[in-house]
């Protein structure tokens, strides 16, 4: 008999599958056949909170599709798993891509194929989504678009891959042991990186123990993505750091929700993150002293028992958003 967690993620095929040939009708009812009607929503910036698959499809898709006529879905992380609160989740990372044709969030159509990376969780209960949390790197397609309002990326604007092994759509049975083991290398890595700045240098972090020497960090647009365990922590955790060294001294005003399948794990919250800006030289964000809350959904592939992979989105948007500047609108005023 299948695990409930493969049986959640045959439920998520469903979804994927109809955005992969999409037709509006036929989307908009796979939405309801396995969505609850009071499904709580959450989407990135500029999107907010929403109930039930009518709202989604309203509010997100239906304006998107109008803009990508021929708009398809590709996954390459779709895996699932129970998190310590005893939900049950399925975490899907990939691309959305097709001919940009009419704009879209007042950015102006190419006319060439674009493509833009999404994250999107989804908690199930009786068969039924219930909750969906999502981050689609609308930055990206800003920059594609040829209209980047925002200080230049220190890592480097790829088109992200998905997993090396090309597994990252997990159909095995459920392996309880190995995803138990891969949730606690995560949550110690995590615990062990918190402890820089406020106990000590670099070192406190022991990273050589849980990332790989080849460890690659795929960033969202905008921060981008980084190589090796220097580059990232030269073009993503020296900066971050240095903007805000409080970073994990809120634990009460944040959620997590880890979950692992085999040697992949995850992590979704909304928000997962509580920092004060403080310094300089994160995104050229000015040190406003105001405490902000991150929105980041991430993806680890493990290898020979260290991190090889990770794929990190954040609501970028949000975050411009609580300190008072609208990325689109400047983006808009760009020509």
């Amino acid at each position: 008999m299948p695990s409930v967690h493969n049986q959640n993620k045959a439920l998520i095929t469903r979804l994927c599958a109809a955005l992969y040939d999409y037709e509006p009708c036929e989307f908009k009812q796979t939405l309801k056949d396995i969505m609850a009607a009071d499904c709580a929503v959450h989407w990135c910036h500029p999107f907010g909170d929403m109930i039930g698959p009518d709202a989604l499809f309203d509010t997100v898709f239906a304006d998107l599709c109008s803009a990508i006529p021929d708009l398809e879905r590709r996954d390459y992380i779709r895996v699932a798993g129970e998190s310590g609160d005893d939900c049950q989740w399925v975490g899907c990372a990939g691309y959305y891509t097709g001919v940009f044709t009419h704009s879209w969030l007042g950015i102006p159509a190419t006319g060439h194929l674009i493509t833009f990376r999404f994250h999107e969780f989804y908690r199930v209960a009786d068969s039924q989504i219930i909750e969906v949390q999502a981050i689609w790197d609308i930055p990206d397609l800003l920059r594609q678009a040829n209209r980047w309002p925002m200080a230049p990326s220190l890592g480097a604007e790829i088109h992200v891959p998905g997993p090396a092994t090309n597994d990252g759509i997990v159909t095995t049975p459920y392996n309880v042991e190995q995803s138990a083991a891969t949730r606690t290398h995560i949550i110690d890595m995590l615990t062990a990186m918190t402890r820089h700045p406020s106990e000590g240098g670099p070192e406190v972090m022991e990273m050589d123990r849980y990332w790989h020497p080849k460890m690659t960090w795929y960033g969202p647009s905008g921060i981008g993505t980084s190589r090796g365990i220097d580059g990232f922590r030269e073009w993503h955790q020296k900066p971050f750091l240095a903007a805000m060294p409080d970073r994990g001294q809120y634990p009460d005003e944040v959620h997590h929700h880890f979950f692992a399948d085999g040697h992949y794990a995850a992590v979704t919250g909304w928000p997962n993150m509580a920092q004060t800006i403080t310094g300089d030289g994160w995104m050229g964000i000015a040190p406003t002293g105001k405490k902000i809350y991150l929105r980041s959904l991430d993806f680890w592939r493990l290898e020979n028992s260290l991190i090889r992979e990770n794929w990190v989105l954040v609501d970028l948007l949000d975050i411009y958003a609580q300190l008072g500047v609208d990325v689109l609108n400047r983006a808009r005023q760009l020509r």
